[in-house]
């Protein structure tokens, strides 16, 4: 039991009871509450901090969600011990070295998490399904919709970590995020039609709507991403019915809508009677404290909302669900899902499943956000004021405005000193796109890597024009 421990309980803004949780997870991550140890009674700890029981009872409740604790009736809540099959290669030395030698190019352009050493509990959750006889559906078709046990391991999860309820019976499991916005979009639209989107938006939708003949229409942007105005105007000039979005930690620039955006996006998508995509790969990188609600809570009768496990777990899964309202005819989507694939993959959604009861992907998905959360340090300190503000407190990916000609300066000057990068073009929609650099920083191996490649794409930022020039006379 820890019964001293006296946490220094962050000021307002937020209730007080998130505030003592995030004093929890503070001093877990700073080692004061090693992993095993008990935590003090709920009533103990409220009468030694001057609080209501109903206050700590929420607290420990909302750190148990967050993955921080384990509560076992009539023991007590436990700090959840990370598990040492979990491991990041996080060996940083802050001190400044001479970089080892490189080959190839360091990876700057693929948005996934952080590298993980997962191989101990993949086998043991393989082995632990052969071992109660589970095995069997990993070798045969299953329903097109996924695995009963699978969706409601979603159902769970986007619950969890998302916010959204949703009843297990209206996901459908899909292949990874990507199969998930190509079923939903060769469902919804037919060949010719006009989705609407970000006027940068995601290259993997790109792509989608390109391969099934598809208009992307952008639409502009602030820093809070959609704009109302410009989508009712795209809305009436287009006479689209489908507007693709993704409004937390947008890709590629990281803006997140606030709540009243998101109210007016939905407000504008009922008067045009436009049904709305929401991609949320990224919900789970917010602040729990600040994030607002999915579009899919505010307007669920016309929101199919697009989660990706891949985004925050692990890509080789790919496992990603979509939720339909009941304005989607289920038929359609199960007509696109025996077109694009018949079935998705049993065994990698049986495993998360697994993990999602035994709180393996709480672990794993906060020990990826912790990660996350250094390395975008590490890009705040070497980019500094070239970077923009992401929308949330951890971001896999930042955004660099320039204009058109420097980005893709700086694109051709990384890659020169071996740093690949997202090409400028890949997420423009529109001639008044947002123009920029997009940096990922969960592909490198590990953060002297990462280290080294941002500061290759800080001087082709600030120096881009110089190697171009050379030469000249």
């Amino acid at each position: 039991m820890t019964p001293l421990w006296h946490p220094d309980i962050p000021p307002p803004p937020g209730p007080l009871y998130a505030r003592l949780a995030d004093a929890l997870e503070r001093d877990i991550a700073a080692g004061i509450l090693p992993g095993g140890s008990r935590l003090p009674p709920q009533r103990e700890l409220a009468y030694a901090l001057g609080l209501s029981i109903g206050t700590v009872t929420r607290a420990y409740a909302e750190a148990e969600r967050r993955g921080l604790l384990l509560a076992h009736v009539g023991r007590g809540s436990f700090i959840r011990d990370t598990s040492p099959d979990i491991a990041i290669a996080t060996s940083f030395d802050p001190t400044p070295s001479t970089p080892a030698p490189q080959t190839g190019t360091i990876d700057l352009r693929c948005n996934i998490p952080p590298r993980m050493g997962l191989t101990r509990a993949l086998e043991r959750a393989v082995a632990e399904l052969a071992a109660a006889g589970q095995l069997e559906p990993a070798v045969q078709y299953i329903q097109g919709s996924g695995l009963r046990s699978v969706r409601e391991a979603g159902a769970t999860w986007l619950a969890r970590r998302h916010g959204l309820a949703c009843d297990p019976a209206d996901l459908i499991q899909c292949n990874g995020g990507q199969h998930a916005i190509a079923l939903v979009l060769s469902s919804l639209c037919r060949p010719g039609d006009t989705v609407l989107c970000e006027s940068a938006t995601f290259y993997g939708a790109r792509t989608a709507a390109e391969h099934l003949g598809l208009t992307l229409r952008g639409v502009a942007m602030d820093e809070q991403g959609l704009l109302p105005a410009a989508l009712e105007r795209a809305a009436a000039e287009t006479r689209a019915r489908v507007l693709f979005t993704v409004p937390t930690l947008q890709n590629p620039t990281t803006r997140t809508m606030s709540l009243s955006r998101r109210q007016d996006i939905a407000r504008v998508a009922h008067q045009h009677d436009l049904t709305i995509v929401e991609d949320d790969a990224y919900y789970t990188y917010a602040d729990p404290a600040d994030r607002p609600p999915p579009i899919a809570m505010i307007a669920p009768d016309r929101t199919l909302y697009v989660a990706s496990i891949s985004k925050g777990i692990l890509p080789g899964f790919r496992l990603g669900f979509v939720t339909l309202p009941p304005t989607v005819m289920r038929e359609r989507i199960m007509r696109g899902i025996r077109a694009l694939g018949y079935c998705p993959p049993a065994l990698g959604g049986m495993i998360f499943a697994r993990w999602v009861a035994d709180g393996t992907a709480d672990a794993i998905a906060d020990a990826v956000q912790a990660e996350t959360a250094v390395r975008l340090a590490m890009a705040r300190r070497i980019l500094g004021s070239a970077m923009e503000p992401p929308g949330a407190a951890r971001s896999p990916h930042v955004w660099v405005p320039l204009s058109p000609l420097a980005a893709q300066r700086t694109l051709n000057h990384a890659l020169r000193a071996g740093v690949e990068l997202t090409p400028p073009e890949a997420c423009s929609v529109s001639r008044d796109a947002e123009s920029g650099v997009r940096v990922c920083l969960g592909a490198p191996d590990d953060r002297p890597m990462l280290e080294r490649a941002l500061h290759i794409v800080r001087d082709a930022i600030h120096e881009p024009a110089l190697s171009e020039a050379s030469g000249i006379i």
